[in-house]
């Protein structure tokens, strides 16, 4: 029959170097045996020292993707990455709000891994305001999620004041990812509150390597992946987190300068 096989739907822009964005969310859907599908709303012309170019698609052009995919298929959850502007952003969140995407898992792509702002403060604001609240899951990094929370985080009580926080904007489940950018930590702990007030933490040795390119996009499709052949949102975050651990933890040799995980590495077998 039709559309039995598990599908899942990246929202994201293309990185031409493969180590992340769409790529690293399509390689991870293909690694976790569900069939990933995309909606491009941008690419860059970039290597493992950096991006050189990059290009936004038509907004008009991102809705007809969504449209296009909408009338044949069944996707059974859908993520989010890099949404460069307000405009892209309002987009993307008409297109999503009446769920048949399936569930969204939300990468909050404002601020890199080292603390630098990615987005326009205006178009921050847009996100804030009009995708969080239907994000059935964020997945913030540390600095993320103390710009959404908009507070410090230097303990594990400030962490769960900002996943409540992150919750009253609106998002149903939160994994706020740990600080990972000290490198004499000895592991890396996330936090996961989930709707129905349960929590619980994560935990995985922090591995000190620069082949970490793709680390978040791979995180959250790994979620999106589980969620979409039908885990619960608890388990999707284990099995995530392990995957993406294990994906760090036994690199690849490619590319000369920051690398991307190792997406073959994982063993988890369902």
């Amino acid at each position: 029959m039709a559309n039995e096989f598990p599908q899942a739907l990246t929202i994201a822009g293309s990185d031409s170097d493969g180590s992340a964005g769409m790529e690293a969310d399509l390689t991870t859907f293909f690694t976790l045996g569900v069939h990933g599908m995309c909606v491009l709303t941008a690419a860059v012309a970039g290597n493992s020292y950096g991006i050189d170019a990059s290009q936004s698609m038509p907004t008009a052009f991102v809705a007809q993707q969504f449209k296009t995919l909408a009338a044949d298929f069944h996707i059974r959850a859908s993520k989010t990455g890099m949404l460069a502007d307000s405009e892209l952003i309002r987009t993307v969140a008409a297109n999503v709000k009446d769920g048949q995407f399936g569930p969204l898992v939300l990468d909050p792509v404002i601020i890199t891994k080292h603390g630098a702002m990615l987005l326009e403060e205006s178009a921050y604001e847009t996100l804030r305001e009009e995708l969080i609240p239907l994000a059935t899951v964020i997945t913030p990094n540390f600095f993320e999620a103390q710009k959404l929370a908009e507070m410090e985080i230097k303990t594990d009580d400030d962490t769960v004041t900002a996943a409540h926080k992150l919750q009253d904007l609106g998002a149903k489940n939160v994994l706020l990812k740990g600080a990972h950018h000290d490198g004499d930590q000895k592991e890396v702990r996330d936090y996961a509150l989930l709707e129905d007030g349960t929590s619980f933490w994560l935990s995985a040795p922090y591995v000190a390597t620069d082949r970490i390119n793709g680390t978040g996009d791979t995180l959250s499709s790994a979620i999106t992946a589980e969620m979409a052949k039908g885990e619960s949102i608890a388990d999707a975050f284990r099995l995530a987190k392990q995957y993406t651990y294990e994906a760090i933890a036994d690199p690849i040799a490619v590319g000369h300068k920051f690398g991307p995980i190792n997406h073959w590495a994982p063993k988890i077998q369902h």
